[in-house]
Order: C-alpha cells, then sequence, then structure tokens
C-alpha cells in the first residue's frame, strides 16, 4: 500500500524530498534523463562534466552516485525504489556498438545493486513517445492527447532505414538473454513501461513491440522468465489500448502472475484510435475498482500518478501531484484499510 512519485535528478534536492514527505509519498522515482553535470564522480575520467546519464552509458562505474542519491532520500524518510532508463539506440535499434551497450547496461545493473536500489525502469521504444494536440480541460488545464487521426495527417520522420517487428523482437531477445541474468545476481528488478501510445505498428518507422497483452507475455514469460523481468504496469496506457471494461481483466492477469513491479495509476478519456489523459476523478475507468483488483490478486504497491494535466498559468505540476497523491492515498485507506 504504498505511494510512490517522480523526481528529475536535476530536482532531487532538500525542498522537493521534504514536500514529498510532507505529502506522505513512500518511495522514490529517479528519472535521470536531462539531469544535471556532475564533476568528479568516481569512474569518470579527465575534467569533462557529464550527466549521470551519460556515464551510465558510456559504462562508468556510478555506484557512488547511486548511493548517494539513496541517502539522500532515506534522510527524507522515503525510500529510493528506482531509476529509470530508457534501453539506448544502439541497444534497441541494434547498432554497430549494441554488444559494448548491452555490456554497460549490465555494469549499471551492478552499480545499482551494490547502491541498494532495487529496481530500474525502462522501456524499449527508440522513436519516444507520440502526441497530437492537447484538449481543453476543466479549469483551462491540458490534457495530454493522442488522435491518431491528427497524427496520421503529420507524421514525424521515420527512421531509416526501417525497423520491423521481427529485427525488434531479435534486439529484444539478445537484450533480455544478457541483462535478466545480471538483474538476477545484483538483486536488481527490471520494469518494462509499455509503448505510448500503445500502438503495435511503425508509428515512426520502428515496429512497436511493447504495446500489447500478448506482447508483454512473450517478453515476460517466454524470452526470459525471470522474477527480475517485471512490468512497470501502465494502466493509462492499458487502458488506452484495451478500453475501461477489459483493463481490470488485465490488471487481475499480470498482478495474479507477480509481474507488476509499480503501477502508473492513471485514468484517461477514450481509447485508442483518440484518448486524454485526464485527472483521476473524470475518466473512464473506476480507480476504486482498479485498486480493488490489484489488492485482490495480491499486489500491495507502490502505486505511482503518471502524467498529470498541464495547470493553468502560474501553476506548476508539483500542484497536479499534490491531487493525485491525495487521491491515491485516499483510495488506499478505502481500499486496504
Amino acid at each position: 500500500m504504498y505511494i510512490q512519485d517522480q523526481l528529475s535528478i536535476g530536482d532531487l534536492d532538500d525542498e522537493h524530498l521534504s514536500y514529498f514527505n510532507a505529502l506522505g509519498v513512500d518511495s522514490i522515482h529517479l528519472e535521470l534523463r536531462g539531469g544535471p553535470a556532475a564533476k568528479g564522480r568516481r569512474g569518470s575520467t579527465g575534467s569533462a562534466n557529464t550527466s549521470l546519464a551519460q556515464d551510465l552509458k558510456a559504462g562508468k562505474d556510478c555506484t557512488e552516485a547511486f548511493e548517494q542519491a539513496r541517502e539522500k532520500v532515506e534522510a527524507h524518510g522515503m525510500k529510493l525504489n528506482n531509476i529509470f532508463m530508457p534501453a539506448w539506440e544502439e541497444i534497441t535499434l541494434a547498432e554497430a556498438d549494441m554488444d559494448e551497450k548491452i555490456g554497460h547496461w549490465c555494469a549499471m545493473l551492478e552499480s545499482l545493486g551494490r547502491a541498494g536500489i532495487p529496481c530500474v525502469g525502462w522501456n524499449f521504444k527508440p522513436m519516444g513517445n507520440f502526441r497530437t494536440t492537447a484538449d481543453i480541460g476543466r479549469g483551462g488545464v491540458q490534457y495530454s492527447t493522442f488522435d491518431y487521426a491528427e497524427f496520421d495527417k503529420n507524421r514525424p520522420t521515420p527512421h531509416e532505414p526501417p525497423v520491423d517487428e521481427a529485427q525488434m523482437w531479435q534486439h529484444m531477445e539478445k537484450f533480455l538473454k544478457a541483462a535478466v541474468p545480471t538483474a538476477e545476481k545484483a538483486g536488481v528488478r527490471m520494469a518494462l513501461h509499455p509503448d505510448d501510445p500503445p500502438i503495435p505498428e511503425p508509428l515512426g518507422g520502428v515496429a512497436q513491440i511493447c504495446s500489447t497483452l500478448e506482447q508483454f507475455r512473450k517478453t515476460f514469460f517466454e524470452l526470459a522468465p525471470s522474477g527480475n523481468n517485471g512490468m512497470l504496469f501502465c494502466q493509462g496506457c492499458m487502458t488506452e489500448l484495451l478500453g475501461p471494461e477489459k483493463i481490470y481483466d488485465a490488471i487481475a492477469e499480470m498482478a495474479s502472475k507477480g509481474v507488476i513491479a509499480w503501477v502508473h495509476f492513471r485514468n484517461v478519456r477514450g481509447q485508442l484510435p483518440r484518448f486524454t489523459e485526464v485527472f483521476m476523478d473524470e475518466g473512464e475507468v473506476d480507480m476504486r475498482r482498479a485498486m480493488e483488483v490489484y489488492r485482490d490478486n495480491g499486489f500491495n504497491g507502490p502505486f505511482m500518478m503518471d502524467h498529470t494535466p498541464k495547470m493553468p498559468e502560474g501553476y506548476d505540476n508539483m500542484h497536479g501531484k499534490a491531487y493525485a497523491i491525495g487521491y491515491i492515498r485516499a483510495l488506499i485507506k478505502m481500499v486496504y484499510g
């Protein structure tokens, strides 16, 4: 029955951590992308400033930096549950240095294990996320929106050469065969996030293979079955794909099989080919019923707000986070007691 929230490494400071602690957050999801430059980190060479994410991709030993981050979070009464790192393009697209970068990923897992950080969230979508013009919601907030018809009229420049589904599965299998045994030895759990939007087709010239439940079953139960190969269950993405009536069965399946590492507890309105990400109380999923299904199938958290609507001018996303965290806490009290 835990609550987690995301914090960028650039905001890993006393002010933000005190704020989350005050709201009752139990654990932190540390986003490494876009972090500040750092000098003198153990394992670095020369005097160049690099971000932690760059150091990891270069294969450097970042144990000390991870330990410092964990200790900073723990000093505020919370747990550093995971970092988030997308699988690098050299891996997902099988570039010439794929083997080297897989080795660096394994080194990252070993550093996490030594530092006492139990999980890493990741994705396998080199073309990133796709969105279209935002819908406007109550109070003038902007909802993150995807409209396939609009997207189709103005598609991004596709990757060249195109990468088909069979190739992407080859890349995924090679990666998992190396990374999952290392994760097991390091005591670190990998948690895979779905494609966003979860459309099993090449939206940007590269096939998406982390969209459907069938694809996730292959990843978790066929390619690399392991307790260290789990899912970051994005309830929003899965609802966008399946619709509000079928999401409860998907929750039950993955929770009962022990695959879910943590949940992006998000509500949406509509489903593919068009959806909007809305406040938790105004979407089409019964969030209390959803949490009851997690509970009844053995999942005890963490529950984590994923995206919050963009607030009106003069307010930042911390206001949206506060609303979502309070909403989740109230549901936990009702559902778990």
